[in-house]
């Protein structure tokens, strides 16, 4: 038997990873919920305790968002981990060892 789904609600996903490790988790949240709702509902923060809200960059399908950003039915928000390099920067140390 399948349970049905709350009318007013969406369904939304929230990733975040590691190099370790990795979650996708799918979730419910009211409709009109936003970035924050779904990450603090999904237990991601219980999971990784690693991971500082009000400090962290989150986006939705890869474009950064804010936490009070509302979310639609099927949206995927990403909690982004901070850069080791910067790319451009990777780039360039790339390059000048492929020259030598």
């Amino acid at each position: 038997m399948t349970r049905r789904r709350d009318p007013m609600a969406i369904r939304v996903e929230v990733a975040y990873a590691r190099p370790d490790r990795q979650a996708l988790i799918a979730l419910d949240i009211k409709e009109g919920g936003t970035v924050q709702d779904a990450i603090r509902c999904s237990g991601v923060l219980a999971e990784f305790p690693e991971i500082d809200l009000p400090r962290t960059k989150v986006g939705v399908f890869g474009r950064r968002t804010a936490l009070d950003a509302p979310l639609r039915d099927g949206d995927r928000v990403e909690i982004y981990r901070p850069l080791i390099a910067e790319p451009k920067d990777a780039r360039r140390d790339r390059a000048r060892r492929t020259k030598r």
